[in-house]
Formats: structure tokens, C-alpha cells, sequence
């Protein structure tokens, strides 16, 4: 969208807002800011050879019909990146609170896979990291179910009698598991 904007002298970034403004205003009172990007009318200068052999040359109004259905794709465009933007904003956001949440990592594997106990779940998530909840999550959309939850609980039990053994390895490795 920065690009875009770049490309067309700044007027990229609010097109959208302006033809949205432009289609609520007045009729006296339009200015379409959509022939200010694209106009559709432009002053051409045509050279031709006379009847002596000469080159005359010819002023006329050329019309760009190429430019009408350019300002309807880029119109189109610009709701487009403004979507794929919200989407992407709203994908980091989610990303930031599963980082941060380990509450909402149980949550989720809880919701995905129903057959794991939730206290296996709860001492997975307590004793990993991120990047292990995440590889353990997409293992489980790859897994059968049955096979998955036997690989939780058993994965569950490991840590728990690592943890009250006392091992070296230290919180959240899953190296030997």
C-alpha cells in the first residue's frame, strides 16, 4: 500500500476514504478523486502528413477508456490491502497473546483436542515453551486423535516425574521426552 502511494504522488493512502466521500457528497459539489488519479480526458497532439507531404500537426482531446476500469481495480485494491491489513493485524495480535498467555495455549489445546486430560495439558504447557506448545499443537493436527492423546499423556507423565525427580535438565526441555 506504502508502494502504491509512493507510485501515485501520495494520493493512494486515502483513495478509498475520498471515493467513499466523493459517492456521500452533493451532486454541485463533487470533485471525483478518482479523475484526479486516473483522468479519463487528456490533450493529444497528433502529426500526420498533409497533402503537400508536409507533417501537420493536430491538437485533440484523446479519451483514456483504459483509466475507467483502472480507477474501479484500484478502488478495489485499496479496500483489499485495507482488509488484508486489519486480518494481519488481528493474526499478530493473537500470535502476542499465545506467547504471552499460557493460560490461553491450555485453552486452545484443550479446545482442539478433547480427548487429552486437561492435566496433562495444564503440566505440558506449564513445564515447555512456546515453540515446544507450538510443535506439540501442529502434531496434533497431523496425528490421529487416539494416537495423539497418548502421546500427551505419556509426554505429560515424563515431565511430571522429571520434574519431582529433580532432574538437571531444567524447566521447559524436551529433549529427552
Amino acid at each position: 500500500m506504502f508502494l502504491m502511494n509512493r507510485f501515485f504522488d501520495g494520493a493512494f493512502l486515502t483513495f478509498g476514504i475520498d471515493v467513499l466521500r466523493f459517492l456521500e457528497s452533493d451532486q454541485e459539489d463533487r470533485v471525483d478523486p478518482m479523475i484526479y488519479v486516473f483522468p479519463r480526458m487528456t490533450k493529444c497532439t497528433f502529426y500526420k502528413y498533409g497533402v503537400s507531404g508536409e507533417v501537420e500537426r493536430h491538437d485533440a482531446v484523446c479519451i483514456l477508456p483504459l483509466n475507467v476500469v483502472n480507477e474501479k481495480i484500484y478502488v478495489f485494491l485499496w479496500f483489499w490491502f485495507l482488509f488484508l491489513g486489519i486480518l494481519s493485524f488481528l493474526t499478530v495480535l493473537y500470535r502476542i497473546v499465545i506467547i504471552f498467555s499460557p493460560r490461553t495455549r491450555v485453552y486452545l489445546l484443550r479446545l482442539r483436542f478433547r480427548l487429552v486430560r486437561r492435566e496433562a495439558v495444564e503440566t505440558i504447557v506449564r513445564r515447555s515453551k512456546v515453540g515446544d506448545w507450538f510443535l506439540l499443537y501442529m502434531l496434533g493436527e497431523n496425528l490421529d486423535t487416539v494416537i495423539y492423546r497418548d502421546v500427551m499423556h505419556e509426554l505429560a507423565n515424563r515431565l511430571a516425574s522429571r520434574h519431582h525427580h529433580g532432574s538437571p535438565g531444567g524447566k521447559g526441555e524436551l529433549q529427552e521426552a
